[in-house]
């Protein structure tokens, strides 16, 4: 009896390395998962480009959801949170863009553009009014690195301030006087690999003071 508890405690003792061992690979597999599933996100700002060509693939509505999630958690002056977005699927009105705003031919084959807008009821008053410029560019951007996230390919086309292209926006979607248009970003799945720009230039920075 006593070779037989000697054998089966040293059997045990072999099952119990055998599964450390594997609860230890299945740890280390998760990780490798988890890296792979969630890039680093200074290499998502640092890779996102402009992307102007489109394949016809269509963007999801869920997508969608998640880029306007991520633009309204954008940094706002005093949580005014001074914006409106309009997504627009209409085929109509995206080649409209395409042929009235200088910058935006590609809108032409985007499966969806959001235009950003700045709505001045929301906004704070006095000369504070024109955070509202600070506050949607922080959520544009927001929404640019969202889609790039999503392997999805946008560009920033400015309207605002540029008069001829408020009003060419407004017109096309029928914007009420207190909506005012700051840009009209056409995205799609990428067509081809985009470029991506190195725009560090340590000339550019300054410490303290400029000299």
């Amino acid at each position: 009896m006593k070779n037989i508890s000697q054998i089966l405690n040293v059997l045990l003792a072999a099952a119990l390395v055998v599964l450390t061992i594997k609860m230890v690979n299945l740890n280390k597999n998760d990780e490798v998962v988890s890296s792979v599933a969630q890039p680093d996100a200074l290499e998502m700002i640092m890779t996102r480009s402009s992307v102007r060509a489109y394949t016809d693939k269509v963007v999801e509505k869920e997508q969608i959801d998640k880029m306007l999630h991520a633009a309204m958690a954008a940094p706002t002056a005093r949580n005014q949170q001074p914006w409106n977005f309009i997504v627009v699927d209409d085929r109509a009105l995206l080649d409209d863009f395409a042929q009235t705003l200088p910058y935006a031919k590609m809108a032409s084959q985007a499966s969806v553009a959001i235009v950003a807008c700045g709505n001045i009821d929301k906004a704070l008053p006095g000369v504070a009014q024109s955070y509202w410029i600070q506050d949607v560019s922080a959520a544009v951007e927001n929404l640019l690195l969202a889609a790039h996230f999503m392997n999805l390919g946008a560009v920033w086309t400015g309207v605002f301030p540029i008069p001829e292209r408020v009003a060419d926006v407004t017109r096309i979607l029928s914007l009420p006087p207190n909506i005012i248009p700051l840009a009209v970003i056409p995205i799609g799945y990428p067509a081809g690999e985009p470029q991506v720009k190195d725009k560090w230039k340590p000339e550019n920075v300054h410490y303290n003071k400029w000299n």
